[in-house]
């Protein structure tokens, strides 16, 4: 079970009923702000998201290893903008940077997965990985497959944003399971989507996830962020509001600390025992990059060497690719 989130006053109606009705109003005005956040982000999105996300269809990510990886390109749809070209570039130098830091730090378990997703790229690229490519425990990462999962089902008929669930609506749970990592509104979420048949979403976008080990490989992890990025799993609206609750999150030291300004990040985070983790997707104009780092130690009392190791490696990519 992933380490505790507090849940932040509000989440369950208590005291008065002024103190209640006060509260939904807050909800509702929040909930306003979201949707607004949601339609701008999803208007911002249409003129980056590969055109197969009209369609729905499912990427298909090849994975490979650091060696011997090459870029994937891909024309430019017509009339789309073409990306400027990255100041490095994916290849040999960034793949050194990479391999220097996780090799600088041997006492922990690092594993590294960077993909391109500018322009849908995501379709036919590789996922370029680097020191640990074994499965971790995932901690509150899976939690952005869990949220796909029950999108999926919400645009298939199966379910509503306005079902209830627990004491306020999915669409609700949904952003407190992201954006605060809510574990309450994680287990409410699993449990309407079904352990199995979460297994079975999963395998449907090409990844092997089982909720009981929860454990994924820093190489699925970037497919999942592929696949919302690219717009190939959920419809636009479903995307923007996903990725919008991604921003702004109850933990920003991680990946967001070591970006630099003017690029945008989308991400989740993970802690747990002795994993700290990061999942995200930077994007400027018309570059965008899964950026994926697992971290293992022994105990929770190395975060702090290993929070600066994430932002090493957050600083070669971004300093190499924007």
């Amino acid at each position: 079970m992933e380490e505790r989130t507090t849940r932040q006053s509000g989440y369950r109606p208590t005291g008065s009923g002024s103190s209640r009705r006060r509260l939904r109003a807050f909800r509702r005005r929040r909930a306003v702000l979201m949707a607004v956040c949601a339609t701008l982000l999803a208007a911002a999105l249409g003129a980056v998201v590969h055109p197969a996300a009209q369609a729905g269809s499912t990427a298909s990510v090849r994975t490979g290893s650091v060696t011997g990886a090459a870029p994937a390109t891909s024309a430019p749809a017509p009339g789309a903008a073409v990306a400027p070209a990255a100041v490095g570039g994916l290849g040999p130098a960034l793949d050194a940077r990479i391999n220097d830091i996780v090799a600088a730090n041997p006492e922990y378990q690092i594993g590294v997965a960077l993909l391109d997703v500018s322009d849908g790229a995501a379709a036919s690229g590789e996922v370029r990985q680097y020191g640990v490519e074994s499965v971790f425990v995932a901690a509150s990462t899976a939690k952005v497959l869990a949220a796909e999962a029950f999108y999926h089902l919400v645009e298939t008929g199966a379910a509503s944003l306005d079902d209830p669930l627990g004491d306020y609506t999915a669409e609700f749970q949904l952003q407190a399971m992201i954006q605060q990592s809510d574990n309450d509104s994680w287990s409410l979420i699993m449990d309407s989507v079904g352990h199995a048949e979460l297994t079975d979403y999963a395998a449907s976008i090409g990844v092997d996830y089982s909720p009981e080990s929860n454990t994924l490989t820093p190489a699925d992890m970037a497919r999942i962020l592929a696949g919302l990025y690219t717009g190939t799993l959920l419809t636009p609206a479903d995307t923007a509001q996903l990725l919008a609750f991604m921003q702004n999150t109850n933990y920003e030291t991680l990946i967001p600390a070591a970006v630099p300004a003017g690029v945008a990040v989308f991400h989740k985070y993970g802690l747990l025992g002795g994993e700290l983790h990061d999942a995200a997707i930077l994007a400027e104009g018309g570059r965008a990059y899964a950026l994926v780092a697992y971290t293992k130690g022994d105990d929770l009392d190395s975060v702090p060497e290993r929070t600066e190791v994430i932002h090493q490696v957050t600083q070669a990519v971004a300093d190499t690719l924007f």
